[in-house]
């Protein structure tokens, strides 16, 4: 069975279908399964236009997208859970407690992920591995701001800021690629 990594937002338009898409192109040869979902989504609507044209312009199909909201199951079936903002982070933990010591916002895995230090030998789960190696990076890294943790919300701003959001997804999500192939 394949690792799950699952990415959050609050409506599943945006960044997390972006997130989803951008880290299924950055993981592809792995076996992990990437999806998304929304903490206040509604079912079945298609990604954002603007979203919808950025993830296009990487390759990928976003036409068969549909948000999804975010379910007690979904945390509890993901190996790591990457969510937009704290608050994100805090609904996902309140809803599923027991995926607490997996969850973390992307740009607060990003920066861990990047300062840890890969497994000496390949590991039988790269995806494990690669979440307890950043883990153990958590002491070695002075504390960020906190709204150094958070993905801003490119709704409501130009196809731009969808690409600058885009840009940020993909630079936080390159350390969790490096580091699972590490740990492979």
């Amino acid at each position: 069975m394949a690792d799950r990594v699952l990415f959050v937002c609050h409506a599943n338009l945006c960044r997390s279908p972006m997130a989803e898409h951008l880290a299924r192109r950055l993981l592809a040869g792995q076996r992990v399964v990437v999806s998304s979902a929304g903490t206040d989504a509604v079912d079945g609507l298609p990604m954002h236009p603007y979203a919808a044209e950025v993830v296009a312009g990487t390759g990928a199909d976003p036409t068969e997208f549909r948000s999804r909201e975010l379910l007690r199951e979904h945390l509890l079936g993901a190996t790591l859970v990457l969510t937009a903002t704290r608050r994100q982070r805090s609904v996902c933990t309140a809803l599923a407690p027991a995926a607490l010591h997996r969850t973390f916002t992307l740009r607060q895995f990003g920066r861990l992920a990047a300062a840890a230090e890969p497994a000496p030998e390949p590991a039988a789960d790269p995806l494990r591995a690669a979440i307890e190696a950043a883990a153990r990076a958590r002491g070695r890294l002075q504390p960020a701001a906190p709204d150094a943790d958070d993905l801003l919300d490119p709704i409501g701003g130009t196809v731009a800021d969808f690409r600058r959001c885009a840009e940020e997804i993909e630079r936080s999500t390159r350390p969790l690629a490096a580091l699972i192939g590490a740990a492979g």
